[in-house]
């Protein structure tokens, strides 16, 4: 890749990149994984003991579920591409954010606001009641007036760009920010029921509904979970590695085949259902085709390594972002196979759709932007390098082992499920009983919280290492490698 930060000799004047409130949206970042996987702990520890619940209607599950889910997807994850969008189109475009630091300001303070409106709402049960349980009309309204100012100061850093080439990470930012305006006005058409009531009414219901809230829903997973964050791999595996992108002309291929082709998969999450069967059997379809150009990123992303990857023995930072494209290619893979319809039929509403959905938000979402914010934070506060890449080597091995024991217990308990759910004995009745599938989970369950827990507490040491180099703390330790060392004479 072409380095199109400053150059050897003539480095950027103090203050030309609007980086204060990129500051700002990275320790953002770094709070609300805490907040958000500390209530993933919790809420996975009340499926194991139920008594956690407390008995109080705010601490149940279904209040405390989108207050997790929402916490790491738009908390955690919208602050990482705020930050990454707005640190990676000022270099790449050599250009001041359009706007400066006001709108930066405003964004910053507007989206924490509309993340603690979305949070209060769903804790006191103030919601749409739809499957991903969006905040109400209020906080809609102003997500919206932040998002267009979003996109707005986005484009108009491009448009006052000095490189004549717009680099392909953009591509990616603005494809996701587009859509994702799209999706959300598409999908939260709502009605208040009184000017100054905090409920509303949908003006599509039914199967219809149904339809829109996973043409959302999973677009939401294609384009903010997906997009947003492959604009993150394009831009800091090459800069981290130091190797220029394997092929440039396939990332082109890689994000026009991914924008096309993700709008249709929606529907493979209504297989078995009144809606029409040739829509399912279209979503299916697409899902499937999806292994292409997924896979052809993450081949892109993993052979711009080529000639580095001795740097995996020495940059615990490349580890992570590897092994974040690792999982990205393992979530795709296994994401159209779930949507042919026979292998749905076994893993609809059973838990091999949690452990996939982990799988693709603990080891790719939450990886890569580990990675993005351990390159970011010691440039933004001007620092030498992190305090101790040692601890960053322990937050990945925490965080590992949290996924491996997360995901394996939700596929063994997934697969369980379906297959106790289809026994039939002899006589042709059902075998087991809806409870006996519930007993049989519970020891899967109790695995699943302690693999949160170790993922919380590498989390919890990001922080604290993230913290010590804002201070300018500098760990004195041996040159982190790992592995056989060739000693020189």
């Amino acid at each position: 890749m072409t380095e199109l930060a400053a150059t050897p000799g003539a480095a950027p004047q103090t203050g030309q990149y609007a980086d204060k409130y990129i500051r700002y949206f990275s320790v953002a970042a770094v709070f609300w994984v805490i907040i958000g996987m500390t209530m993933g702990v919790y809420i996975a520890s009340e499926l194991a003991f139920p008594a956690l619940n407390l008995g109080l209607e705010w601490t149940s599950f279904g209040r405390l579920r989108p207050v997790h889910t929402s916490g790491v997807v738009f908390a955690f994850g919208g602050s990482a591409l705020f930050a990454t969008s707005f640190y990676v189109v000022q270099r790449t475009c050599r250009a001041r954010v359009w706007g400066g630091e006001g709108v930066m300001g405003f964004l910053f303070w507007g989206y924490q606001a509309f993340i603690l409106m979305a949070a209060s709402g769903y804790v006191m049960g103030i919601t749409q009641g739809k499957e991903y349980a969006e905040p109400e009309w209020y906080a809609d309204l102003w997500l919206t007036v932040v998002w267009v100012t979003y996109i707005a100061a986005f484009v108009g850093t491009l448009a006052k760009r000095k490189e004549p080439h717009i680099y392909v990470a953009n591509w990616f930012f603005l494809g996701f920010m587009i859509t994702v305006a799209l999706l959300h006005l598409g999908n939260n058409v709502n009605v208040p029921v009184s000017l100054l009531g905090a409920k509303s009414y949908s003006v599509v219901s039914g199967v219809q509904s149904a339809m829109v809230q996973w043409w959302y829903g999973h677009n939401a997973v294609g384009f903010f979970l997906t997009a947003g964050f492959l604009g993150i791999m394009y831009y800091f595996v090459p800069k981290q590695a130091e190797r220029p992108v394997y092929s440039y002309r396939l990332s082109i291929v890689h994000f026009w085949s991914l924008i096309f082709m993700y709008i249709w998969a929606g529907p493979h999450h209504l297989h078995y259902t009144s809606l029409p069967d040739w829509t399912q059997t279209l979503g299916m379809t697409f899902s499937v085709m999806l292994w292409m150009p997924s896979w052809g990123g993450m081949f892109n992303g993993i052979m711009t390594l080529s000639g580095a990857w001795d740097k995996l023995r020495t940059d615990p930072i490349i580890r992570f972002l590897v092994t974040s494209i690792a999982f990205y290619g393992m979530s795709t893979f296994e994401g159209p196979l779930m949507a042919v319809k026979p292998v749905n039929a076994l893993s609809h509403y059973t838990d091999w759709t949690v452990g996939h959905v982990h799988s693709g938000a603990l080891g790719w979402v939450a990886f890569v932007s580990f990675g993005a914010l351990y390159h970011m934070i010691p440039k933004l506060w001007k620092r030498e390098r992190l305090y101790s890449l040692r601890l960053v080597s322990l937050h990945f091995w925490l965080a590992t082992i949290g996924i491996i024991l997360y995901i394996c217990a939700m596929w063994v308990s997934g697969i369980m499920q379906g297959l106790m759910w289809r026994a039939y004995d002899a006589q042709g009745f059902l075998q087991y009983s809806f409870v006996e599938t519930v007993a049989a989970m519970h020891p899967f369950y109790e695995i699943r919280a302690l693999g949160g827990l170790f993922y919380l507490s590498g989390a919890l040491i990001m922080a604290y290492n993230v913290y010590r180099t804002i201070k300018g703390d500098v760990r004195t330790e041996k040159p982190y490698v790992t592995g056989p060392v060739a000693v020189a004479a």
